[in-house]
């Protein structure tokens, strides 16, 4: 058995997805499911999400539509309270060097766009619909890996726009001393938030109940830590958006 909880995970908030996986894997037994004493830190996403014995993880947008729809079942969009965002949706925010002269992402519509990775809806799939519904693609200068990486290419002037996700900015602005150097031109349009999944062909019933349960019970200091607010049950059709033109990296 496996369970992770990868999608927001670094070390300084360890301990409180430590103490978040204890509260939820006693309340998982409590409901009659097995669950691993401790979360696997090191396993890639990707990999979890395709293992037959995974308890619990956290999924893209994208991904899931595009890829495990068929293969994870989903129990809940994590909810961080996010400005501007229905419960359990999020968006990103465009950003730029904070001495640019773009005050809108169309402004930026030919320069250097990076991206975490074209499978995610943050960093790739939510702002290309965005630019689609404008008239145009953000061309794809390079995949960075993650968004500390992207928000690093362009303090370093090696990138000029990418696609931060508002929880994973809202983490960079308090630990990323080179988010000073940028600044926010606009936001896409939201999508579902991170979304709790199982294995195939589970009751998601008791997972959403355990999870309640256990952000209900989380410890202040480390509900402050994850700025985890609650698990919304969103409907199917809420994750069914286009997808994307997909692009390789130009590097000029």
């Amino acid at each position: 058995m496996i369970a992770s909880l990868p999608m927001y995970a670094r070390a300084s908030n360890r301990a409180a997805h430590d103490a978040l996986w204890a509260l939820i894997r006693d309340s998982l037994r409590d409901h009659g499911v097995a669950a691993p004493d401790h979360l696997d830190h090191d396993i890639d996403h990707i990999d979890g999400w395709q293992r037959d014995d995974l308890v619990l993880s956290q999924i893209c947008n994208l991904p899931y539509r595009a890829r495990f729809r068929d293969q994870v079942t989903l129990i809940g969009a994590a909810d961080y309270d996010l400005a501007d965002c229905p419960s359990g949706y999020y968006r990103s925010a465009f950003v730029v060097r904070a001495d640019s002269q773009a005050i809108a992402p169309q402004d930026m519509a030919k320069a250097r766009f990076v991206c975490n990775d074209t499978l995610s809806q943050s960093g790739y799939g939510a702002p290309q619909l965005w630019a689609e519904a404008c008239g145009f693609q953000f061309r794809l200068h390079g995949k960075t890996g993650g968004h500390n990486a992207s928000i690093a290419a362009i303090a370093n002037g090696k990138a000029d726009i990418a696609a931060i996700d508002a929880q994973s900015w809202w983490i960079e602005e308090r630990e990323n001393a080179l988010t000073a150097k940028l600044k926010v031109i606009g936001y896409t349009d939201v999508s579902p938030g991170q979304t709790f999944v199982t294995r195939k062909g589970e009751d998601p019933a008791p997972y959403f109940a355990a999870i309640t349960e256990a952000i209900t019970a989380l410890p202040v200091a480390d509900a402050l830590q994850l700025n985890l607010k609650g698990i919304i049950a969103l409907p199917q059709e809420a994750y069914d958006l286009p997808f994307p033109q997909m692009q390789t990296a130009i590097h000029a």
